[in-house]
C-alpha cells in the first residue's frame, strides 16, 4: 500500500508516525519546508522569546531509520486522479492513496494592500520576517527626531482577536513593560500603542464567556487598548483603515485575522466546500474521490453529530484526524471495516501575559484562569512539541524569560539577498 501525504503539520506528521513500520505500508511524506514546526508558539518566535530550532525539527532526522517512511521535499503543482499520480515541482510521486494536511494559509479576504504591506502569522518563515521587521523598526525609532514618525514605527496594530491575536498583544505588552525602555532608553519620552482589533463582540469568540472577559480584563490591565466590532478594510500608506470610518497610523500591522484553505488543480470543484476546505465523508474520504484523503486544517467533515458545521481548525482535531486516519489504513490492510472518525473536545485554551492564562474544559465543564490556567498552558504546550530536544530547549528558554523578565534572542539576522538591499537603511 503506497501512501502519499501532502503536508506535514499537526494531520499529517501524526497520520506518519501512527504508521510506523507497519507492514505492507509504505508512506512518503511531501512538504515544501524541510522540517516540522509548532504553530502555536511561531508568535514566541517573533518576539524574541524562542529561537526557530526551539519549535521546529528536521523530517529527515524525525525518519530516520524507519524503513517504511520516506520524505520529499517539494511542491505540489498538480494531481492526476485517473492515474493515480501527483506532480511536484521536482518530479512526480504514484500512489495507491493519497492524503492532503495541507493546512491552512492566510485569508485577507481580497483586500490587496492589507496582503502586501500587513505581516501575516502563519508559518515559521512569517515569524522571522515579523521579528526582522519589528526589531529594525525599533532600531529605526531609536534614532528618528520626527516624533509622528516614531510614534507609528512604535505603534502596534494586531488584526484577529483569537488565540493568536490576544497572545502575541500579551507578549508585545509584557515586552514594553519590561524590555522596551531598559535597552532602549531613547524611546522612554514617546508613547507607545498596542491595539487589538476584531469584528466579533469579544475576544476569544469560540472560548466562553468566562475566558472571554477575563482575558478581556487582563489585555487591558497590560495596556493593550481592545477595540471590539471593529473590522479592517484596507491598510496604505502606514495607514489602518477600518469599516467605522476610524484610522490609526502605523507602520506595523500584524495580520491574525482569518484563514482559509487552499484548492489544488486535478481535485474536482464540487470536492470543495466552505472556506476552500476539502469536503470529505465519516471516513475522512473526499466527496467525488475514490483514494484521495483530507485532514486537518483543508478538511471540511459534516457528518459528526456534534460538529454539524465542521470541525474547528485547531491542532487537537488534526491530531486526532491523523491518528484515525492511520488506524483505517491498518484496517483497510486487513480487509476490515473501517471506524468512522469522531472528535474528542479536549477543551481551549490562550494565554495573555506572564502568570496569565485561560482555559476551558468541556467535560467536565470547568473554566481557570490565572496563574493555574499558564502552568496548564505551558504543560500542554511543552508536551505537545514533536521531540525531547525540542521540549528541553523551550523549557530552558522559557524559565530565563520567566525569571529574567527577557530573552537575550533579539538579533536582525537576514538572508544576503535582502541584506544587499538594506544596506542604506
Amino acid at each position: 500500500m503506497e501512501i502519499v501525504i501532502i503536508g506535514g503539520g499537526f494531520a499529517g506528521l501524526n497520520l506518519a508516525k501512527e504508521l510506523v513500520n507497519e507492514k505492507g505500508i509504505n508512506v512518503t511524506l511531501v512538504d515544501k519546508n524541510n522540517y516540522n514546526f509548532f504553530p502555536p508558539l511561531i508568535y514566541q518566535v517573533a518576539t524574541a522569546f524562542l529561537e526557530p530550532s526551539s519549535i521546529s525539527y528536521p523530517f529527515r532526522k524525525f525518519f530516520s531509520g524507519k524503513k517504511n517512511l520516506q520524505f520529499r521535499m517539494g511542491n505540489l503543482l498538480k494531481v492526476n486522479p485517473s492515474e493515480n499520480k501527483i506532480i511536484l515541482n521536482n518530479g512526480e510521486l504514484k500512489y495507491d492513496y493519497l492524503v492532503f494536511a495541507t493546512g491552512a494559509e492566510t485569508s485577507y479576504f481580497g483586500m490587496e494592500n492589507v496582503k502586501k504591506n500587513a505581516i501575516p502569522m502563519k508559518t515559521l518563515n512569517d515569524a522571522i520576517v515579523m521579528r526582522n521587521t519589528l526589531l529594525k523598526n525599533l532600531e529605526k525609532a531609536a534614532i528618528c527626531k520626527d516624533i509622528r514618525e516614531r510614534r507609528k514605527l512604535l505603534t502596534i496594530v494586531v488584526a484577529g482577536g483569537g488565540p493568536t491575536g490576544v497572545e502575541v498583544s500579551g507578549m508585545f505588552a509584557e515586552m514594553r513593560k519590561n524590555i522596551l525602555l531598559k535597552e532602549y532608553p531613547e524611546l522612554s519620552t514617546t508613547a507607545s500603542n498596542i491595539y487589538l482589533v476584531d469584528g466579533a463582540n469579544a475576544v476569544l469568540s469560540p472560548m466562553s464567556k468566562a475566558s472571554q472577559e477575563d482575558t478581556l480584563e487582563a489585555l487591558t490591565k497590560l495596556g493593550v487598548v481592545v477595540k471590539l466590532n471593529t473590522t479592517v478594510v484596507d491598510y496604505i500608506d502606514d495607514t489602518v483603515y477600518f469599516g467605522n470610518g476610524e484610522t490609526i497610523q502605523t507602520k506595523n500591522l500584524i495580520w491574525a485575522a482569518g484563514v482559509s484553505a487552499k484548492i489544488f488543480e486535478g481535485i474536482p470543484a464540487e470536492s470543495y466546500g466552505r472556506g476552500k476546505r476539502m469536503a470529505t465523508d465519516a471516513f475522512n474520504k473526499v466527496n467525488g474521490t475514490e483514494n484521495i484523503f483530507a485532514i486537518g486544517d483543508t478538511c471540511l467533515q459534516l457528518t459528526d453529530a456534534d460538529f454539524p458545521n465542521g470541525h474547528p481548525q485547531v491542532a487537537q482535531v488534526a491530531i486526532q484526524q491523523g491518528i484515525n486516519l492511520a488506524n483505517n489504513f491498518k484496517l483497510m490492510n486487513q480487509s476490515k471495516a473501517l471506524k468512522p472518525f469522531k472528535y474528542n473536545d479536549k477543551g481551549s485554551m490562550a494565554i495573555i501575559g506572564k502568570n496569565k492564562a485561560v482555559v476551558d474544559l468541556p467535560k467536565p465543564k470547568m473554566h481557570f484562569k490565572g496563574f493555574f490556567a499558564w502552568v496548564i498552558w505551558l504543560f500542554i504546550h511543552l508536551i505537545s512539541l514533536i521531540t525531547y530536544r525540542n521540549r528541553i530547549k523551550t523549557f530552558f528558554n522559557w524559565m530565563i524569560a520567566y525569571f529574567a523578565k527577557d530573552q537575550s534572542l533579539r538579533m536582525i539576522i537576514r538572508p544576503d539577498k535582502k541584506a544587499k538591499s538594506e544596506k542604506q537603511e
